[in-house]
């Protein structure tokens, strides 16, 4: 169990310091100050034996040996291995690779299920046409009710200065397509990050992973985390409730539907498939959703017959 908040606690060698994890090497945890001042220490041997395991993101108590204590998690990430996060901007590529609404769906479904902010960030729009960008705000459009979208180019800065807004006073994830430019945008917003880059491979279509640890960088005062990139996401653990109660939209609409817990799939009298006939809810999205659902109950089948 993790410990709550104690202001009176006291630590080995009399004092204790209150900061942040902000990078996890090979057992060895980097722990920063409120003042920035940063330690490489280790945990207190009993944690192991208290099934706590610090991570990326945890507020802790520490001295200049180790991690003394570990507060309460607001919210905890597996993939990446991060906690305590406000927001994860969400980055699509336009284009190379292409943009992909079901990828974007996936990593909506994702986010909203660990009951973090999405924000959605488009890059790399300089290599599309005025016609073709144009298509793509269509298409993402949709999703502006719900959610703060951002268009950019990292080569030409264009709405480079408003993601730096998005940062102040807060813990963010850079994650989403791979290949999608999420450490040419980092480094165009403070070009001191100098993060890692490698160009697209074209005989593949998508990125190659730059990332090779989760790590909390300083900018603007605030923190984030350049995470590895995925190209393809799985719901393992998840149900189709847990599908219609994360797709926030078909949510929103489900007690306007003719039985409770509809699924949006066969039943009769259902809100959200008749809002996709009047074309109120894109086509594409419904789609999406119908395949998580069919994986995930078909990964359900083969462990059974397993």
């Amino acid at each position: 169990m993790i410990t709550r908040s104690n202001e009176n606690v006291s630590s080995i060698g009399g004092y204790f310091i209150k900061g942040i994890i902000t990078k996890l090497i090979g057992g060895k945890y980097t722990v920063t100050s409120k003042d920035f001042v940063q330690h490489v220490i280790t945990p207190r041997g009993k944690f192991r034996f208290q099934n706590i395991s610090p991570k990326v993101g945890d507020r802790v108590e520490y001295n200049e040996d180790l991690i003394t204590k570990v507060y309460e998690r607001k919210n905890d990430l597996y993939r990446p291995m991060i906690c305590n996060v406000d927001q994860v901007i969400l980055i699509n590529s336009a284009k190379e690779p292409d943009f992909s609404p079901n990828l974007l769906d996936r990593f909506l479904l994702l986010i909203e299920y660990n009951q973090v902010l999405p924000v959605i960030v488009i890059t790399k729009i300089d290599l599309l046409t005025d016609e073709e960008l144009k298509t793509l705000k269509n298409k993402v459009k949709y999703y502006e009710q719900y959610y703060d979208v951002y268009y950019v180019s990292s080569k030409t800065k264009e709405n480079v200065t408003a993601i730096k807004e998005l940062f102040n006073d807060k813990i963010s994830v850079f994650s989403g397509q791979t290949g999608a430019g999420k450490s040419s945008l980092l480094n165009a917003i403070d070009k001191d990050l100098n993060i890692k880059t490698q160009e697209i491979s074209k005989a593949l279509g998508r990125g190659k992973h730059t990332t090779r640890h989760t790590e909390l960088i300083r900018i603007f005062n605030g923190y984030v985390a350049d995470t590895p990139g995925f190209s393809k996401l799985e719901f393992v653990d998840f149900d189709k409730d847990i599908v219609r109660e994360n797709f926030v939209d078909f949510f929103e609409h489900s007690h306007e539907c003719k039985y409770r817990g509809c699924s949006h799939i066969n039943e009769p009298g259902c809100k959200v498939k008749e809002l996709v006939e009047k074309k109120e809810i894109p086509r594409f999205r419904y789609q999406n959703y119908l395949q998580i659902i069919e994986e995930i109950e078909s990964t359900k089948k083969k462990y059974r017959s397993d």
